[in-house]
């Protein structure tokens, strides 16, 4: 038996012909898999949340003096909030009905895309950056005077590159009404959508092909490219950089972890669009999209530990922000109770944050 998957996305229930009869052919996700994935999703969104709040805040708030690297990492802690913020609205669509008008369902369906392309093209701007500054140490120390205006310049190029990437999710995604016809109920869902057949052939291998090739190819080899110099020029220098090293296999392997299998899916999955398929088979394959797409998603709260937290001027105000947050908390609190000595407690961290001098928050 085969099944023919129609315009629409794939998480519907449709018919699919046998040699003896119709058969149902449920494509949504079991009960086991919602309860999974509603978990993995509310601890990546409360992780994501605070970490990159963090980042931001340390970033807008403590650390003056900053480098391309710090412009770099304050606009990806931007992007992951973004979908941080957006994701519990994306698997309410997905696992339920959406509520919502038409103008929030794009906005939403996009945040994914924006972050893609941000948050991978950011990194391989990261890595680059650390390839000039350590590689060539020497040539670089003359232009780092004009490094914040080259980073900004970029990042907005990034920024403006991610929308137009995003253009066609932001055109094509429509809501309509899904019918179940096991439940005889209907629901309004937010998906791709379109009304000619050469539409959505182009664009449902369009849209999976820019993220692969543009979201996570182009990033690997330039990280794959920078990282590997970086390392040969660490040991080759013969310095005691085994922490450096250790970051830098652990940036290159968590990018792997969260970004290779659910590109390797969507590969898999995209080859086989517009075919005739098994209805066994299409369940598989879109349990395995399902469930790599959602470790994708951790990538939003790892970031901040990869390349905020390891550096040690970037924990020094990490505990600063932490213990500003406990003393004007405490004061609000216990605010009838306040001493000038405690007033004075919590603007200390404020100012010392002031007077510190730059350095790089990413070891290396």
């Amino acid at each position: 038996c085969s099944v023919k998957i129609p315009k629409h996305m794939e998480n519907e229930t449709f018919y699919f012909e046998s040699n003896d009869s119709d058969e149902l052919c449920n494509l949504g996700p079991v009960q086991a898999e919602v309860v999974t994935q509603t978990a993995l999703h509310a601890i990546i969104c409360a992780s994501g949340l605070v970490g990159n709040l963090l980042v931001m805040m340390t970033y807008f708030f403590y650390k003056r003096s900053k480098t391309m690297t710090d412009v770099y990492l304050f606009n990806l802690a931007v992007a992951d909030l973004i979908f941080v913020v957006a994701l519990p609205l994306i698997i309410f669509n997905e696992q339920a009905g959406w509520s919502l008008g038409v103008v929030a369902c794009k906005l939403l369906e996009s945040a994914y895309s924006i972050n893609l392309f941000c948050g991978t093209l950011l990194l391989a701007c990261i890595s680059a950056d650390r390839y000039v500054a350590i590689v060539h140490a020497r040539r670089s120390f003359g232009s780092r005077s004009r490094a914040l205006t080259y980073s900004r310049l970029i990042c907005s190029t990034i920024w403006v590159s991610a929308l137009v990437l995003t253009l066609p999710t932001l055109i094509f995604t429509e809501l309509f009404e899904e019918n179940d016809p096991i439940t005889g109920t209907s629901s309004r869902k937010c998906q791709l959508s379109f009304n000619q057949a050469h539409t959505a052939k182009l664009m449902k291998v369009l849209v999976p092909g820019l993220q692969m090739a543009i979201g996570f190819l182009l990033p690997m080899l330039v990280m794959i490219f920078c990282y590997s110099w970086i390392a040969y020029t660490l040991l080759r220098a013969q310095t005691q950089r085994h922490k450096a090293i250790r970051v830098i296999v652990a940036v290159v392997v968590a990018f792997f972890v969260c970004h290779l299998p659910y590109n390797m899916a969507l590969l898999i999955h995209t080859t086989s669009l517009f075919k005739e398929r098994s209805c066994e088979a299409e369940q598989r394959k879109l349990y395995v999209l399902n469930v790599s797409k959602s470790v994708a998603y951790l990538h939003c709260c790892l970031n901040p530990l990869l390349y905020a937290f390891v550096g040690a001027k970037f924990r020094s105000h990490f505990m600063e922000i932490t213990s500003d947050i406990w003393c004007f908390s405490k004061k609000y609190i216990y605010s009838a109770r306040s001493t000038r000595g405690g007033s004075d407690l919590c603007a200390s961290g404020v100012r010392s944050s002031d007077v510190s001098h730059n350095m790089s928050s990413i070891s290396p």
